[in-house]
């Protein structure tokens, strides 16, 4: 086994499905602000002037959610299995980036399905448990459940083969 160059059992980066590109976004922003924009003319037309600042204010708060939609959506979660160690690195916008690393021999997945809410993928390790990838969809966690679940065994066998022969 060599310490300086271990071998890398999976490397993976999660991050959150874009909900549209820039262009798109810039596409919508300039149909809201158009439609609130005409229809402020319209109310305007009838003497109803103070309407145009309320749908201002709305394509403002449009805008806003998209903004902060966005900004979650540049968090990230970086996992690197080795046969000594699971790697966690989770990066999120405005907050300072978290490591964890776990030894691979006590690691364990699981994908527990909670009655009523969406099911988790946590990795635990004594009484402590990690939840990842809670922006993936149900088939994408369980998908990396397996992966994970792989990944370990093949770590764990390279750190504790079975063969003993002698």
């Amino acid at each position: 086994m060599d310490h300086e160059n271990p071998k890398i059992y999976m490397d993976a980066v999660l991050r959150p499905n874009r909900s549209m590109s820039p262009r798109a976004f810039t596409l919508v922003m300039v149909i809201v602000g158009l439609a609130s924009f005409l229809a402020g003319m319209a109310f305007i037309s009838m003497g109803a002037f103070p309407v145009l600042g309320f749908l201002g204010l709305d394509a403002f708060a449009i805008w806003m959610a998209f903004r902060l939609s966005f900004r979650q959506q540049r968090a990230e979660t970086h996992i690197r299995i080795s046969a000594a160690e699971v790697d966690l690195r989770h990066y999120e916008p405005g907050q300072s980036p978290r490591r964890i690393r776990l030894p691979t021999s006590f690691v364990r997945v699981a994908l527990v399905d909670s009655s009523g809410r969406a099911s988790e993928l946590q990795i635990n390790h004594g009484q402590r448990t990690w939840v990842i990838g809670r922006f993936l969809t149900a088939s994408e966690r369980t998908s990396l459940c397996q992966a994970l679940r792989t990944a370990i065994r093949s770590a764990k066998k390279e750190r504790y083969p079975s063969d003993l022969s002698f």
